[in-house]
């Protein structure tokens, strides 16, 4: 007889950098490891480099912001999230070109937590995951003091859009996309959702 198991959230720590890593990229639909793979020397794996970045203490991509789902003491999803308190600075056009819808787009969520990343390993996606990450997140933004929550989406993953709707988040601005390097090659818009926090 199938026992189902319980599922609980628990903090990221510098051991998960590599999952980390992994699930960024599959939130990133590609672009983290293309990032990643800019900086590689001598047959580095880009996934190395990001579980690298992963495992610093500071800047918005650092294991302390992550929270993993974890079923079976294995982890099955991650969701990357912080506030965001000043707009970017620097001149958006000389950014790479696949990450400037992003950036432009997280000028507008300054004083919201944003929700970086949320992603789910293949084998294990809808299964409540990616809606318990999601509110964990939203608690850590009600605990912090944040009122608002905000994330961005592409318009073309209708799947992730239809999370994020169900979850109370409404569009709130879009950009073009630039450049997608990875396949599925989006090529419409980035949409950023934001809802108000609990």
């Amino acid at each position: 007889m199938h026992q189902e198991t319980t599922l609980s959230i628990r903090p990221a720590c510098q051991s998960d950098a590599a999952d980390l890593a992994k699930l960024i990229d599959i939130a990133g639909e590609g672009i983290p490891r293309w990032l990643w793979s800019q900086s590689c020397e001598n047959g580095e794996n880009p996934l190395d480099i990001g579980a690298a970045r992963a495992r610093r203490t500071e800047g918005g991509f650092s294991f302390r912001n992550g929270l993993f789902a974890v079923r079976d003491g294995r982890p099955v999803g991650m969701v990357l999230s912080y506030p965001i308190d000043t707009a970017p600075s620097g001149d958006i056009n000389e950014l790479p070109a696949p990450i400037a819808p992003f950036v432009e787009l997280e000028a507008l969520s300054v004083g919201t937590w944003y929700v970086n990343a949320l992603a789910v390993f293949a084998g294990s996606r809808s299964e409540g995951a990616g809606t318990a990450l999601m509110q964990s997140a939203e608690d850590r933004a009600a605990a912090a003091g944040y009122p608002s929550m905000s994330i961005q989406v592409y318009s073309q993953n209708t799947r992730a859009m239809q999370l994020y709707r169900r979850l109370g988040y409404t569009e709130f601005a879009r950009a073009r996309v630039r450049e997608h390097p990875c396949q599925p090659y989006y090529d419409e818009d980035v949409v950023l959702l934001t809802k108000r926090a609990a």
